[in-house]
């Protein structure tokens, strides 16, 4: 078997002797396990380490894998030039990868790298493994905007290519866990912080991968975690694979989260198929919120289904509600996959005919003109949770003390530059929050003041 073990890294930077100078005794713990991780890596005398670095170039719709022979890096930006370090990277197994990885349906490759210089999620954990081993090629990957079952197939992908390479790999999953957990820390104090911590360190200290798809998007982002999705490419990695895990540490004095966890492969597990068992329940899910999906909801799907396969638009079916037909209003349709979004495009007011219209035209642009998201897939379709918001009439108010974020949505106006933003959304949860959205889509500044409308909707 050509993957012989992964590790799951933090790479805080202070924990560098130059860079902590000191403040670095605070989590000894963690230092002392990263020397064993590391000399556990070391003792295997593995070919390739694949290394996932949230830090490195990424991109909502394309895994980035670092092109070129080589590249260097140092600490610069932390006071610590002085720190660096030169990697070889192995080619062969880059471009074996990125062929791959398309020809499995996902978007990765070499191009768009921003930065060529080595990144602190790459280095970090390199600083340690390279006291102690150094007779290895690099494939530095990041991560992406995709859903948690492409990272997966992609660590497949990894898995895939080292067996034909017949390459000795190890995997690095570099990443922090929540910034969330003092609110003296870098980005304060939230209650998921510490639930995420507790909750991810339990699913990798069993090693239980499937798990992992069960960490809702909202919840790792309140939590303010950093390093799920590399955890998930390393899971999938070891697919049908049996591993012996070691938990070696977990601190937190600082506010972010570290834990090191081991993995080393014990053999195959057809038992531990974790993404055919995710699809197989989200499946079966999403065959039963299809069969009760109403009429506007089923016209929208209807209408994606139709635009995938033909490239019309289809007309406007019989049989629909009256309302359908006889309606003029602005609609919205969003997209959602694997409980992450995957397009969202609408109309404030109406602009067509009908709502029936509106909803065809809006479901349209959703799944392929957002600019947020690369256009959806035919495959994706069945995979796809719907919904359609019919906006009321708008009212113009005075004071965001009219708003609520659960009941109504908002309008913000400046000049020309207009933004608006649904009602009850996940992860919104206040009116400034709201607001601070709307403007960020328009484009607006968040100090600058504007005119605000509200508006309810019926959602489907």
């Amino acid at each position: 078997m050509s993957i012989l073990a992964g590790f799951m890294l933090p790479h805080p930077p202070l924990i560098i002797p130059d860079i902590g100078r000191g403040e670095e005794q605070a989590i000894q713990n963690t230092i002392d396990a990263y020397h064993k991780a590391a000399q556990e890596l070391a003792a295997l005398r593995p070919e390739i380490i694949v290394l996932l670095s949230p830090h490195q170039t990424m991109y909502a719709d394309y895994f980035h894998i670092s092109p070129g022979r080589s590249a260097m890096g140092d600490f610069g930006q932390f006071r610590a030039k002085q720190v660096h370090m030169e990697v070889a990277y192995d080619t062969e197994f880059v471009k074996n990868l990125g062929g791959l990885a398309g020809a499995r349906g996902l978007h990765a490759g070499t191009l768009g790298e921003r930065e060529k210089k080595l990144d602190h999620g790459t280095m970090v954990p390199l600083y340690f493994v390279n006291q102690y081993y150094t007779e290895y090629q690099l494939v530095r990957i990041g991560l992406s905007g995709f859903p948690l079952s492409a990272h997966y197939r992609l660590g497949q992908c990894i898995r895939e290519v080292a067996d034909m390479l017949g390459r000795s790999v190890v995997i690095i999953a570099s990443g922090d866990l929540s910034h969330r957990l003092k609110e003296d820390g870098p980005y304060g104090y939230r209650k998921e912080g510490p639930e995420y911590d507790a909750r991810i360190m339990d699913v990798m200290g069993r090693g239980a991968f499937g798990e992992l798809f069960a960490f809702e998007e909202d919840f790792c982002e309140k939590a303010g975690e950093c390093g799920h999705r590399s955890f998930t490419i390393m899971a999938g990695a070891f697919d049908r694979t049996a591993v012996d895990v070691e938990r070696l540490s977990y601190e937190g004095p600082f506010g972010v989260g570290y834990g090191i966890c081991t993995f080393h492969v014990r053999g195959m597990d057809e038992t531990r198929n974790f993404l055919e068992q995710f699809e197989a329940r989200e499946k079966a899910r999403l065959r039963v919120q299809q069969e009760k999906e109403d009429p506007y909801v089923k016209l929208a799907r209807h209408t994606i289904e139709t635009w995938l396969s033909t490239g019309k638009r289809p007309p406007v079916p019989e049989g629909l509600p009256e309302e359908l037909y006889r309606r003029r209003a602005g609609a919205f349709v969003s997209l959602k996959e694997d409980g992450k979004l995957r397009g969202c495009i609408g109309t404030i007011s109406a602009v067509r005919s009908s709502l029936a219209e509106e909803i065809i035209h809006n479901a349209v642009s959703a799944c392929s003109e957002d600019p947020r998201f690369s256009p959806v897939e035919q495959w994706e379709v069945e995979r796809l949770t719907i919904s359609v918001d019919v906006l009321g009439d708008t009212e113009h108010i005075s004071s965001p003390e009219e708003l609520d974020p659960a009941r109504y949505g908002v309008i913000v106006t400046k000049g020309g530059r207009r933004g608006l933003l649904l009602p009850n959304l996940e992860g919104v949860d206040t009116v400034e929050q709201q607001i601070a959205i709307a403007k960020q889509k328009a484009g607006i500044r968040e100090s600058e003041t504007v005119d605000l409308e509200r508006f309810e909707v019926v959602r489907h």
